[in-house]
């Protein structure tokens, strides 16, 4: 044994079975991955494999490291606000082949500066929140949605870097214009028709519609106005000439009889 006060290598405290775990839960907490998932590690990006796991939500403990998330092939139904905020890493985000209808005006929080793909083909998205996709420099599949053709989508996808390669393949499932149902939208686009003209129109005549009644509101008042006091005035006017005639007032200055 060494001098009093030293202590020799072998008499150094072990970390006990739990202090271990402990110690290796600490060092996994930033890069867990979500059960049932992969996550293979490549000189520390993560790519995190999700595919085809029959998942009805996005999980909540993805790895803040991610560059990768593949969702595809899933029972994925909505895109809640905040869902990916915290993974700032993120490049690519698949989302394709799920259930998705619903799209939160915050769902891509937090991924407009380095996210290069966002793959939303494949679901049955309709309508597009403008502020849900248009901070995104991201290049956005939208293919094989029931989308409907409107001034809001028009407005939104002005807003959006769609990706070339399947640009040709979104169609309209419904429109306020029935002739273009079933067509590329992107044709409609470039033949210059306007979805927004057509809303705006409907506004003006519904505009002009309610002012119409408004106006035959006031003018209707006027005339039973008028009516209503023309039939006063001939009421007083009758009941003055019905009144008895008096006599003159006799001079009080002129002489007795």
């Amino acid at each position: 044994m060494g001098p009093m006060g030293k202590q020799s290598p072998s008499s150094l405290p072990v970390p006990t079975g739990g202090s271990c775990l402990l110690l290796l839960f600490c060092l996994r907490l930033g890069t867990s991955c979500p059960q049932s998932c992969q996550c293979p590690d490549h000189a520390g990006a993560v790519a995190v494999h999700c595919s085809a796991r029959d998942l009805q939500e996005i999980p909540q403990d993805i790895p803040a490291n991610a560059v990768l998330l593949k969702l595809d092939a899933n029972r994925i139904a909505r895109v809640p606000n905040g869902a990916f905020q915290h993974l700032s890493q993120l490049r690519e985000l698949d989302l394709s082949r799920n259930a998705i209808e619903t799209i939160g005006p915050a769902a891509f929080a937090g991924l407009a500066a380095g996210l290069r793909l966002l793959d939303l083909s494949h679901n049955r998205i309709r309508r597009i929140p403008k502020d849900a996709l248009g901070q995104l420099s991201a290049k956005v599949r939208l293919a094989h949605n029931p989308l409907h053709c409107e001034c809001a989508l028009q407005e939104a996808l002005w807003e959006l870097k769609l990706d070339p390669d399947s640009v040709d393949e979104i169609a309209c499932h419904s429109s306020e214009q029935e002739e273009y149902v079933g067509k590329p939208l992107i044709q409609a686009l470039d033949a210059g028709v306007s979805f927004c003209s057509v809303q705006h129109k409907t506004t003006d005549v519904a505009m002009l519609v309610t002012m119409f009644g408004w106006f035959t509101m006031v003018i209707a008042y006027v005339v039973y106005y008028v009516r209503q006091n023309q039939e006063d005035a001939r009421r007083h006017l009758e009941y003055l000439k019905s009144l008895p005639s008096t006599p003159a007032a006799k001079d009080p200055l002129s002489p007795a009889p």
